[in-house]
């Protein structure tokens, strides 16, 4: 089985995140979601959060599997038997950090392949930061993380908008 693995921290997932997830997934017969726990980064959401946000907007995909995980992103890819590591792609930036982990994988095991996926043009400028700034001020998520996503990060911020129906009235 053509399995690969789709590694990130996911802190929020983002629709940039769903869209490259969702274009791997026709490529290879499973695509393995890891969560990474990665606590250096200090997440707003912890890693049990971050798997259960992807399995509910992953629900209906029955070749993709969400997991968390904490070591060697080989080793993840040895223990599932995975040919592949998947990873996303928005700018140059991004590119010479991945280059140099892919870079690292490859070293420690070159029957693993990296494949970079470019972000769709419409998401080239999302972040997961960006993303919990406009949340930290109450700000408008639609199309840029789905729908539950939108609603635990304005939960978790204890930001709420007022229905359009109640505005204005005192």
């Amino acid at each position: 089985m053509k399995l690969a693995i789709c590694p990130g921290t996911f802190d929020p997932v983002t629709n940039g995140h769903m869209d490259v997830i969702m274009r791997a997934a026709k490529h290879f017969e499973k695509v393995v979601v890891a969560v990474a726990k990665n606590p250096e980064k200090a997440p707003l959401f912890d890693a049990e959060e971050r798997v259960t946000m992807l399995e509910e907007c992953l629900a209906d995909k029955d070749n993709i599997e969400v997991i968390a995980f904490d070591s060697l992103l080989v080793d993840l890819a040895h223990e599932y038997g995975s040919c592949a590591i998947i990873k996303g792609l928005r700018a140059m930036s991004d590119f010479e950090f991945e280059f140099q982990m892919a870079q690292f994988n490859r070293q420690m095991d070159e029957q693993i392949e990296t494949f970079f996926v470019m972000a769709s043009s419409e998401y080239t400028y999302l972040s997961s930061s960006g993303i919990k700034e406009v949340a930290s001020y109450g700000g408008h998520l639609r199309y840029l993380v789905p729908e539950s996503v939108e609603k635990r990060l304005l939960e978790k911020f204890g930001k709420g908008r007022e229905k359009p129906e109640a505005a204005g009235k005192e």
